[in-house]
């Protein structure tokens, strides 16, 4: 299973059953949980925590150094969760000691090819990041978020759970949970429909997700006072609570649409 071209730090950790590629190398303080699979020409530099059933296509740099201009060489890290993708040529940074120190990506993540995942990102499960997009520092996405080919996410931002950022868009604001944006700047365009039904949301729920989304982006409310609306439904819908708590919680503001007229509620 361990190709004999491949060069493997004595001090790196492997599962059971792991495949390395030829002309891989895997550095020291790596550790690789049961069932991955890595193909050849990748680079894994730690400290980095791989969980199981990962795999790793070829060109792709797990772990390497941030590039930020504040890493003086720092032993920080990168932890990964279980059941992930990485295609041909993606790139995942550590962390810095200005923030968390760490890189986290949940578990069930499909990352395109070239995608990039900056340092001190914190991701969620079940995301999928389209072939060029990227996740610039300190970035926050949630679980089910789906960003398309081309997309870029500003540091700090934050994008929630269910979220959709269409292709070739650039978020510099944040992206409440279950919002489709689009556009450089993004704008919001309506609750992202699609995403969730094949999810498996009720009719009636996707109903309560857009009046939510009604509220807070096309009544003229602040977004105190929506949020305050929204008080007697958010305490008996968890998801609705989320979004609420999201736009509570929006460090640089959220993403709104361009127009009323651009606004669809719901693509």
């Amino acid at each position: 299973m361990i190709d004999p071209r491949a060069i493997i730090d004595p001090s790196a950790r492997l599962g059971s059953n792991v495949s390395v590629g030829p002309w891989t190398i895997i550095g020291p303080d790596v550790e690789i949980g049961d069932d991955c699979w890595i193909a050849s020409h990748v680079v894994m530099k730690g400290p980095t925590r791989l969980g199981c059933r990962n795999k790793v296509y070829q060109f792709s740099c797990i772990g390497e150094d941030t590039s930020d201009k504040s890493y003086k060489g720092e032993p920080t890290t990168l932890e990964i969760g279980d059941d992930n993708v990485f295609r041909e040529g993606s790139n995942v940074h550590r962390g810095t000691l200005k923030d968390q120190g760490r890189t986290v990506i949940g578990s069930g993540c499909l990352f395109m090819p070239y995608v990039h995942v900056a340092h001190d990102c914190v991701l969620g499960d079940h995301i999928i990041m389209a072939n060029y997009s990227a996740a610039s520092g300190h970035v926050r996405i949630g679980d089910y978020a789906n960003l398309g080919g081309y997309a870029g996410i500003a540091q700090y931002r934050s994008v929630g759970s269910h979220a959709h950022i269409s292709a070739m868009s650039l978020v510099i604001k944040d992206v409440p949970d279950f919002v489709a944006v689009t556009g450089n700047p993004a704008s919001a365009l309506g609750v992202n429909l699609e995403g969730l039904r094949r999810h498996g949301f009720s009719k009636s729920l996707i109903q309560e997700i857009q009046d939510t989304y009604r509220i807070v982006y096309r009544t003229g409310l602040t977004v105190s006072e929506a949020c305050e609306r929204l008080a007697d439904v958010a305490s008996r819908t968890p998801e609705v609570a989320r979004f609420v708590q999201f736009v509570k919680d929006s460090r640089w503001g959220i993403a709104r649409p361009r127009s009323r007229s651009s606004d669809a509620e719901g693509v």
